[in-house]
């Protein structure tokens, strides 16, 4: 039962039944793995950072036979090398990619990826976990063919709830795919969906959080909550700069939901941190992977404000003074 939540999400300019999952981002992107493929269909993984390399881990524990196309950690995905790559090898019969790469802070230029995918005629599937709701992404006018995104990020709600959109091409990927899937089978997800029901239990407490944000999405409008996250990416970025501390990724892609930062010399991360956390009530997060220690980031996507991101950079240069972090005059 749902007690009155509708579960029915609009994705693009056509409505149809996408599944709903209990499930964290990850769920959603096993999900979409497991209901597209079958054991060795020759997938490309673009890669560029931590949970694009998380993606590809997943196709191949299912038996995909991953082809990676691999950027430095930090610098966006090329259409050209990936135009390159599907182009000499015709087996390659999906692309899975991350729009928004929140280990390094940096947004693919999807709009560019999608149109080469789609003239090379291939499914795209795309973890959209961190970027739909707070970034443009208009899923049927690009052509992308699966997108994931998560109840916790620009959808402002706890997380346990993954959403998916499914676009017609899809769905006859999912008729032929024969990799195992019980739980997170599309078809069931679909089929209850029809009827504002899950096929499986479903995290009520969540539903009822996103009904709220959905409403406060509505009466904000796009429009203006996109454009209130370049605000807010722009206000952070700039005091970052003003810290004289350095951005991770490329500046030309810099995501407008998540700020990655150099670790300046001297300063000791995780004392950072905790010094933050504890003493300015400011909870930021370290780097991932292999960039444990040497990248922190701050968050700045939901219902977020101009004012919430000076008053991050004003206690962060305070717990920076504090570290002995002098920056540079040039």
């Amino acid at each position: 039962m749902t007690h009155g939540v509708d579960l029915r999400v609009r994705f693009g300019a056509v409505e149809l039944a996408n599944p709903v999952l209990t499930a964290s981002g990850t769920g959603g992107m096993e999900a979409a793995i497991v209901n597209t493929l079958s054991p060795g269909q020759k997938v490309l993984a673009v890669t560029n950072g931590y949970f694009s390399e998380r993606f590809a881990a997943i196709a191949q524990a299912f038996g995909a036979q991953v082809v990676r196309l691999d950027f430095p950690w930090g610098q966006a995905a090329s259409p050209q090398a990936v135009k390159k790559a599907l182009e000499e090898d015709p087996a390659i019969s999906t692309v899975i990619l991350v729009h928004n790469e929140t280990s390094t802070g940096l947004t693919n230029p999807l709009e560019e990826l999608a149109k080469v995918v789609k003239a090379q005629d291939r499914l795209l599937i795309v973890d959209a976990i961190s970027s739909l709701g707070s970034l443009d992404l208009p899923v049927d006018a690009w052509g992308v063919d699966v997108v994931i995104t998560g109840s916790q990020k620009g959808w402002m709600a706890p997380p346990g709830l993954a959403m998916v959109a499914v676009s017609p091409r899809a769905w006859e990927a999912h008729r032929q795919a024969r990799m195992p899937r019980f739980y997170w089978d599309f078809s069931q997800a679909k089929k209850f969906l029809e009827k504002s029901q899950t096929p499986w239990t479903p995290p009520l407490p969540v539903l009822f959080g996103l009904a709220d944000a959905l409403e406060m999405m509505a009466q904000e409008g796009l429009p203006k909550i996109l454009a209130r996250h370049r605000r807010v990416g722009d206000t952070v970025r700039q005091g970052v700069k003003g810290l004289g501390l350095e951005l991770f990724p490329d500046a030309k892609y810099a995501s407008n939901t998540v700020t990655c930062i150099q670790a300046p010399p001297g300063v000791e991360v995780k004392g950072l941190l905790k010094y933050l956390r504890e003493e300015e009530v400011i909870v930021l997060a370290g780097g991932q992977g292999k960039l444990e220690g040497k990248t922190f980031r701050i968050g700045h996507l939901g219902w977020v404000t101009e004012e919430d991101g000076k008053a991050v950079i004003a206690g962060l240069g305070r717990a920076l003074a504090r570290a002995g972090f002098a920056p540079s005059r040039r």
